[in-house]
């Protein structure tokens, strides 16, 4: 018996990275995928033909999350098309570093809408399907860096951790109708992010880990299938750092 068998999945923000190693993990599962992209579209597409491959239906949404009638079309799409959503995801995000100083009104207003207001968006479209089933889950990605700071980095700290008293806020509202929030933090991930940075600043980065490594986006999305599948049914309001002991 896979862990997801029967289960439908919503992976926001899935055309690359982590999210899309989780929609991978989550559809080998056997979870049915629909997930979201904005920009990458030739990607979302690419995604969604690799998927189909496990057996289990598949459909990628260009949509993006941070409109709240785009989220809320979202998940009537979702329920049109799947019948039900059980696992949300909320997965999409952006960077726009720079120190306060320099900081414009756009670059905090575009990354707190991105990565915080879209949460607000799918979880309140998606909790409304998910109170009738009486039954859900919901993983929030946040960062270590939403927890402990970090220099240039104020826009998106703010978001991540608006997340974290997020998630614990709705767990406690939502937990009575057996509906479970929990919140993921990555640390240093290899991802095509990572792959343009200088290599003598990863290996700095690196030796400040204990596990001596940064970690890989299946490291992400193995946390998440754990928090999604029944093996964390008693698993609520927590935020889980996968970050090879950085915190």
């Amino acid at each position: 018996m896979k862990l997801l068998e029967g289960k439908t999945a919503l992976i926001t923000g899935a055309s690359k990275g982590i999210g899309r190693k989780i929609a991978e993990v989550f559809a080998q599962q056997g979870a049915n995928v629909a997930f979201t992209y904005l920009s990458s579209v030739e990607k979302g597409q690419a995604l969604e033909q690799e998927l189909q491959a496990f057996g289990t239906q598949v459909k990628g949404y260009r949509s993006d999350a941070s409109k709240f009638d785009q989220a809320e079309q979202l998940i009537t799409d979702i329920v049109a098309d799947f019948g039900t959503v059980d696992i949300v995801v909320n997965n999409a995000g952006i960077t726009k570093d720079g120190l306060l100083m320099r900081m414009t009104e756009e670059n905090w207003d575009d990354v707190i809408d991105v990565n915080l207001k879209s949460v607000f968006n799918i979880t309140k479209a998606a909790s409304k399907v998910m109170m009738k089933n009486r039954k859900g889950v919901f993983i929030n990605m946040s960062s270590v860096v939403g927890v402990q700071g970090n220099a240039g980095q104020a826009n998106y700290a703010a978001s991540k951790a608006g997340i974290v008293g997020f998630s614990k806020s709705v767990a406690k509202e939502l937990g009575s109708r057996n509906i479970r929030t929990n919140v993921v933090a990555p640390g240093f991930i290899r991802t095509e992010m990572t792959e343009v940075l200088d290599p003598k600043v990863v290996a700095g980065w690196e030796a400040g880990i204990p596990l001596k490594r940064a970690g890989e986006a299946e490291d992400v999305a193995n946390v998440c299938l754990f928090l999604a599948s029944d093996l964390a049914a008693y698993v609520t309001g927590q935020v889980i750092p996968v970050d090879g002991g950085m915190l």
